[in-house]
């Protein structure tokens, strides 16, 4: 039986976002009392964004690898534990608790410790061809080309000449084993969260984004299956249409894939993708799903992305491939947007639950709203909002239409005061099969604490919990948890 078969529901929650004495949340003690108190509130998932190592802009969602581990969610203290540290090295990294993540002071004093943590542990030496070893002479190249992106160094790094990729690795060697020993730990510690996820209960929730960063070890070590130039550049960018949230839709940037090319090696880049994932999640989040029914490709060099158009994607036959060759994968479709029929005959042709999201069901003079809880069904996933929504809070607090608002109150049942106890217990007593909030919600904390704001660059991804589920909001989210038959 499948592990989405099951009626629960769960907590979205990044490990940045968890409180802890380092500037931002990790894998190791913080994390593992966050998976026991899930636990203890009935609640059998926990649900995280890409785990990938972000750029400077720190989202999960431009990383540096698809298949790496973020070193700023290293545990220092697991590292004591482990002897590669001493509690007074790591005691120079605490910092008072904050309202918003550290990143900065993160990145810099981990980078310093993992150093010393390295040199005190045997040597790591990646095999050249995979991945890892393509991952971490990147991450060897790119500081040795002062962070230049690969497309601006010499052309038989950039190209990947054999003879210039085995000097750079004789040349580079120390470097190299170092980034390979920090995906041991994070690899190590990744194991230690999960084997106690599961001791407790909890499964994860993974998430995986449709495309890639250009400036990264993906699209360097295979250029082939990606929409560029002869100098790597993109040929088209992705992005989403005008709509009516942003008249110039969104320029996100990423190349796009080849999807022909993909297709004549038998998907096989996607199969090693989504099996690593699996190694590390129980299920996973397919982002973009419209993506793979057809995506906007946007001409490289265009200011906006009025210039694209729709391009068709690979369809049915991706995941027949991903199906024969990983079983009966996990996956649930990000399925938000301008869903088509189209795009709901393959969600359900390839048997994957879709998204529901309560903040999107309250438009007036739409009764039949497939948003609204009583229209799900069991092949679902309701959330009560994403990390793209605002808090239940600031999305209640936010409507400027007082139709709109008498209209969620009604339905709900709920007290203003409380509209995200309501918002949580509308999910939760909905059919569909999971249900998901963000922990702000279960916190009731307002809109200055959402995670993230789609089309905007800057001040995202930087919340941080105060507190996670302590005794009385556990014991009231068990109780709403157990009232509708989800409880862990």
């Amino acid at each position: 039986m499948s592990v989405l078969s099951r009626r629960a529901s769960g907590v979205l929650c990044h490990p940045t976002s968890l409180p802890g004495p380092y500037g931002i949340g990790d894998l190791g003690p913080e994390a593992r009392a966050f998976a026991t108190a899930l636990a203890t509130a009935g609640q059998r998932w926990w649900q995280m964004l890409p785990i990938g190592p972000p750029k400077q802009a720190q989202s999960p969602y431009d990383a540096a690898s698809t298949f790496a581990g973020n070193p700023l969610l290293l545990s220092l203290d697991d590292l004591v534990e482990d002897g590669l540290l001493s509690s007074e090295e790591v005691g120079s990294a605490r910092i008072a608790p904050q309202s918003r993540a550290n990143f900065e002071h993160a990145r810099t004093r981990k980078a310093e410790l993992l150093r010393r943590a390295a040199e005190r542990a045997s040597p790591a030496t990646p095999e050249p061809e995979s991945w890892l070893g393509d991952y971490c002479l990147f991450l060897a190249l790119h500081a040795a080309h002062g962070g230049l992106p690969w497309t601006e160094w010499s052309a038989p790094l950039r190209d990947r000449d054999p003879a210039a990729l085995a000097e750079s690795r004789r040349a580079l060697a120390e470097e190299i084993a170092y980034h390979a020993f920090v995906e041991q730990v994070f690899e190590r510690q990744w194991q230690r969260l999960r084997a106690h996820c599961h001791a407790a209960g909890v499964w994860l929730m993974g998430d995986v984004p449709i495309f890639v960063a250009l400036d990264s070890a993906d699209v360097w070590a295979h250029r082939d299956i990606f929409q560029l130039d002869g100098a790597g550049r993109p040929r088209a960018v992705a992005g989403v249409p005008p709509d009516y949230f942003n008249e110039d839709g969104q320029l996100w940037g990423n190349p796009l894939y080849d999807w022909d090319r993909l297709r004549e090696t038998s998907y096989s880049w996607w199969v090693e993708r989504v099996r690593a994932l699996l190694e590390r999640f129980d299920a996973a989040r397919l982002d973009h799903f419209i993506g793979f029914h057809h995506y906007w490709a946007v001409p490289a060099g265009a200011k906006t992305a009025r210039e694209g158009r729709w391009t068709p994607g690979p369809g049915r036959a991706l995941f027949e491939r991903l199906f024969e060759a990983l079983g009966d994968a996990p996956l649930i479709a990000e399925d938000l947007g301008q869903l088509t029929p189209e795009v709901s005959a393959l969600r359900d042709g390839v048997g994957l639950y879709g998204m529901r999201v309560l903040q999107f069901a309250f438009t007036t003079g739409i009764p039949d709203n497939i948003h609204l809880p009583h229209q799900y069904g069991p092949n679902c996933v309701a959330y009560t909002g994403t990390h793209d929504n605002d808090t239940s809070v600031g999305w209640f607090r936010s409507l400027a239409d007082e139709r709109e608002r008498r209209w969620a109150l009604e339905y709900l049942s709920a007290d203003p005061a409380e509209i995200h106890w309501a918002m949580i217990r509308g999910a939760w007593a909905s059919p569909a099969t999971i249900a998901f909030t963000p922990l702000q919600d279960v916190l009731g904390l307002d809109g200055a604490h959402r995670m993230n704001r789609p089309g905007i660059a800057e001040g995202n991804w930087g919340f941080r919990a105060s507190e996670t589920l302590g005794g009385e909001l556990c014991a009231r989210l068990r109780a709403l948890t157990e009232a509708h038959g989800r409880a862990s």
